[in-house]
């Protein structure tokens, strides 16, 4: 991709939630530029070349190729922290309406081998003081640009159409035991709140009704589990990756695409004819209701030889089953 000027086509990422400050947007929102380490861009071109990576393609965001943003980079900072330009991804938020977003930083390691003794004792520390170490994510804080964030989440509240945040200190002082109520406050029910007319809308303060809400947990759940399998065949090292969240806020447009997900179930049970006019009428739909993507490969190694990462997996084995908790209660209210 040619090298271009920042230009007031491109705008601070009003959707991120976690990650580190300067990601911008394109002026229809499409897609974002942040700012890449090497081993970042070298993660993304392997993924593109290597087969043996194939199957992490889907859940991986697209990526378009290099930009290089001129005029508004600190040039010292960026030879430091070895920047060399900026990479051009899919916003995995753009198709929804009013997204939900669940940034999930996973490991138990929080430093790369290239850390310094120092940074070294401080991560070990911090990963021991929260919930890293013992399950392999950490929650804390959300909708503000935080580089030493791990779980950030934002819920959108459906009568003022502002998105509901929980504060950064609330995910630094949990331990684990509390993590199912992060997951809870990420994932609620929604209820008819009643209108000065005393009857009831459809609308609610924060949540998708249960009808609607259970189905996209399922299906996060089952692309979270399909996640961990292709992960655990892999010899990767992934500090400070994440497993980015995301799901439609709105009640009709969730409704929607829940009813799309089920016929596209029964679509898959039935021979494919006419794809490519199948095609083109999917471009006219709203997209899936949910989607789950790892994200963040600033330290990200291939390690051949050297078998699965097994904190990031620990990571993915808890958010299972916090999922799986918060199913079990959902259905006892059905």
């Amino acid at each position: 991709m040619a090298s271009s000027t920042l230009t007031p086509e491109h705008k601070p990422l009003e959707s991120q939630v976690g990650g580190h400050a300067g990601v911008l947007t394109t002026e229809d929102g499409s897609l974002i530029i942040k700012p890449a380490l090497p081993l970042e861009l070298q993660f993304y071109e392997a993924l593109q070349r290597n087969e043996g990576l194939k199957e992490l393609r889907p859940f991986i965001p697209n990526f378009l190729g290099t930009l290089k943003l001129e005029g508004e980079i600190d040039e010292r900072k960026s030879a430091e922290e070895g920047t060399i330009s900026s990479i051009v991804l899919e916003n995995i938020s753009h198709s929804f309406l009013k997204p939900n977003i669940l940034d999930i930083k996973l490991g138990t390691v929080l430093y790369d081998e290239t850390a310094s003794s120092e940074k070294v004792e401080r991560m070990i520390n911090t990963a021991k003081n929260t919930t890293s170490f013992e399950t392999g994510i950490r929650l804390t804080g959300f909708q503000t640009f935080d580089m030493e964030g791990y779980l950030f989440f934002k819920v959108y509240d459906n009568v003022t159409s502002l998105a509901v945040n929980t504060p950064k200190s609330y995910g630094k002082s949990i331990k684990p035991t509390d993590l199912p109520d992060g997951i809870s406050r990420f994932f609620p029910v929604g209820s008819p709140i009643a209108e000065s007319g005393g009857s009831s809308s459809s609308t609610s303060t924060s949540g998708l009704p249960l009808d609607t809400l259970l189905p996209i947990l399922r299906e996060i759940r089952e692309d979270v589990a399909e996640v961990r399998d292709i992960y655990s065949e892999l010899e990767i090292r992934m500090v400070g990756g994440s497993l980015l969240i995301v799901y439609e806020a709105d009640w009709t447009r969730a409704k929607e695409g829940v009813k799309r997900l089920e016929e596209e179930e029964e679509e898959e049970e039935d021979d494919d004819e006419d794809e490519d006019e199948d095609e083109d009428e999917d471009a006219d739909k709203p997209g899936p209701p949910c989607v789950v993507k790892l994200i963040d490969f600033a330290h990200t190694r291939l390690v051949l030889g050297q078998g699965p990462d097994e904190g990031v997996l620990l990571g993915m084995d808890t958010l299972l089953k916090l999922i799986d908790g918060r199913i079990a209660q959902l259905e006892q209210l059905k």
